[in-house]
């Protein structure tokens, strides 16, 4: 049995009854459905081999409606693990690209950013040419530019501090900094994180960053470590990315789902996320409105 989870745009609450019976009607596999929290999110059950199959047809059933869509084994959609990216991700933001900002070359770095995370260039090289170019930046910045410019995804703390209260591990593994994580998955609740670390002098960056690098490799190898530590087996474990140093641990999760990512990536994971908030990534496990921790 399949389950493909249907959640409205962040905002909206677009999965009224006729549309509920219309996809019904729609699926010679539909076994029904069941709402998750009101018009916002819904479950529809198929008996169905082939989920990739599935999500096709309830595309095209749906149309252009704003409406994501997750399809997955019934019995095994309640996850224990959980790992997310940050950059484009959990926040809105790139941080390299707002440290680059700080010595007028956000667009330079940023459209290095764009195509390291398009999968065009190799993520290690790109992220050293884009921290040489930040030698000089005072280190004591990145205060402000946590409190005055990054901006957390809707849904991101609901959905760690959910998943934490029944029982999940959690933990924010990003391509990024650790003067970024660390205080940004303390406020989302992430039980650890894991990045690279800025070099500097007298508190000021000198233009390098520690090796080795966390990049795709890394980030697979956290969700292995962390998952065989606790003993689960790999459908119990969910991520979420963006860029393409997420694909190889998006491609080893349980539930491996794109968030408004880069079109190969999309192309590539599980499931994606064009329209719904991370609170989506909730109601994919089963939990309803009522159970997600606010």
């Amino acid at each position: 049995m399949l389950v493909a989870t249907l959640v409205s745009a962040h905002g909206q609450a677009l999965l009224d009854d006729g549309l509920l019976k219309r996809l019904e009607a729609g699926l010679p596999g539909a076994r029904g459905t069941q709402r998750l929290d009101g018009e916002i999110a819904a479950d529809l059950f198929a008996e169905a081999g082939d989920a990739r199959k599935l999500e096709a047809e309830l595309r095209a059933l749906l149309g252009e409606a704003a409406i994501d869509i997750i399809v997955q084994p019934v019995a095994s959609r309640r996850k224990q693990l959980f790992l997310a990216d940050m950059d484009s991700t959990m926040i809105g933001q790139e941080c390299i690209d707002e440290l680059a900002a700080c010595v007028g070359l956000k667009e330079m770095v940023a459209g290095i950013t764009e195509r390291a995370m398009r999968g065009e260039i190799a993520f290690e090289p790109a992220l050293r040419e884009r921290v040489a170019l930040l030698k000089g930046v005072p280190l004591d910045v990145v205060d402000d530019i946590i409190a005055r410019h990054i901006t957390l995804t809707p849904g991101g703390r609901e959905l760690v501090m959910t998943m934490r209260a029944n029982g999940a591990y959690t933990a924010l593994v990003s391509g990024g900094f650790t003067v970024f994580t660390g205080p940004i998955s303390g406020t989302i609740g992430f039980d650890e994180h894991r990045s690279n670390v800025l070099l500097f002098e007298n508190g000021i960056l000198n233009g390098e960053v520690a090796e080795p690098i966390l990049g795709k490799q890394a980030k697979l190898d956290a969700l292995v470590e962390l998952r065989s530590a606790r003993g689960l087996n790999p459908e119990d474990t969910l991520a979420v990315g963006d860029g393409a140093n997420d694909l190889a641990m998006l491609g080893e999760a349980g539930l491996g789902v794109a968030f408004r990512a880069k079109p190969a990536v999309a192309a590539a994971a599980a499931a994606r996320l064009d329209h719904a908030d991370l609170t989506a990534l909730l109601y994919a496990q089963g939990y309803g409105g009522g159970d997600i921790v606010r």
